[in-house]
C-alpha cells in the first residue's frame, strides 16, 4: 500500500520487500535489516533506493532518501509507454509493452509497483530469469531509461515523423472509452430478476389437520385455515345426541 510522503509534490512511496541478513559474532548472531523502496509522482516521475540499518523503519527512510535522490522522469504516450522496450540487469530480463486503454498493468507485484507510481495504467510486461526484486527493478529502470517519444527522436533525425502504432491504437481505443462520468453515461450494473415474475407472496400452506381437542391447525400465509375439530369431538356429539 503506497503511503503519501509530501502533499505538495504528490509523492507517494511503497516498500517493495525487506530483506534480513544476519551475521555471527562471539556474542551470538547480529541481525541487519535492507528495505528496497519505490517513490513516484504517477505523473512519469519515479526512483528507487535501497537503504540498510539495524531497525526496519530506520531502512525504510534511508531507501527512500535515496529514492528522491535519484528519480527520473518516464516518457509517456497517453497512459502506457511509446514504445516496446526490454531492460536488463544481472541475470534479470524486464520486458516492457505498450497495451491499449483499459488493458490495465499486467506484471508481478515488483514491476507493478515501479509502473504505477510512475503513472503508467495500461502495459504488458515479462519477466525473464532472476527474479531477485533487486535486480528486477533495476532491470525496468534500465528500460526506462531506453524509452524516447516521437518528437524527440523526430529531433534527433531532422525529420518529421507521422503517428505511431502505438499511438494510433491508443486512438482508436479512445473511441470506445467513456467521455463523461455522469451518471446517464455510466454502465449499470445487471439486475437480479428472479422471482420477479411472481405477484405478491409465495404459495400458502396447506391446512393442518385438527387434534383431538378440536385445535385447529396452522395454514401457510395465503393458505387454506386448518381442519375442525378431531374425530373425539364429533363421535362425542354424536353419543350426546342419541342419549337425549
Amino acid at each position: 500500500m503506497a503511503e503519501l510522503l509530501d502533499e505538495q509534490s504528490q509523492l507517494e512511496s511503497t516498500t517493495v520487500n525487506v530483506f534480513r541478513t544476519a551475521s555471527t559474532v562471539k556474542g551470538g548472531r547480529r541481525f541487519s535489516f535492507g528495505a528496497l523502496v519505490v517513490i513516484g509522482d504517477r505523473r512519469g516521475r519515479v526512483g528507487y533506493g535501497h537503504g540498510k540499518s539495524v531497525e526496519v523503519p530506520n531502512a525504510i527512510e534511508k531507501a527512500q532518501k535515496k529514492a528522491r535522490r535519484d528519480m527520473v522522469t518516464l516518457p509517456m504516450a497517453g497512459a502506457t509507454i511509446p514504445h516496446e522496450v526490454e531492460g536488463r540487469f544481472g541475470a534479470s530480463h524486464v520486458r516492457l509493452m505498450p497495451a491499449s486503454p483499459g488493458t490495465g498493468v499486467v506484471a508481478g507485484a515488483t514491476v507493478r509497483a515501479v509502473l504505477e507510481l510512475a503513472g503508467i495504467t495500461d502495459c504488458l510486461t515479462k519477466s525473464f530469469g532472476s527474479n531477485n526484486s533487486v535486480n528486477v527493478v533495476k532491470a525496468v529502470f534500465d528500460g526506462i531509461r531506453q524509452l524516447r517519444t516521437r518528437e524527440s527522436i523526430a529531433e534527433l533525425r531532422g525529420v518529421e515523423l507521422g503517428l505511431s502504432e502505438i499511438e494510433e491504437k491508443i486512438e482508436r481505443g479512445r473511441r470506445f472509452m467513456p467521455t463523461s462520468a455522469d451518471e446517464e453515461h455510466k454502465m449499470r450494473a445487471p439486475v437480479n430478476t428472479v422471482g420477479q415474475e411472481r405477484g405478491g407472496g409465495g404459495r400458502g400452506g396447506r391446512g393442518g389437520r385438527g387434534g383431538r381437542g378440536g385445535r385447529p391447525g396452522r395454514g401457510g400465509p395465503d393458505g387454506g385455515s386448518g381442519g375442525g375439530g378431531g374425530e373425539g369431538s364429533s363421535d362425542g356429539a354424536s353419543g350426546e345426541s342419541s342419549a337425549s
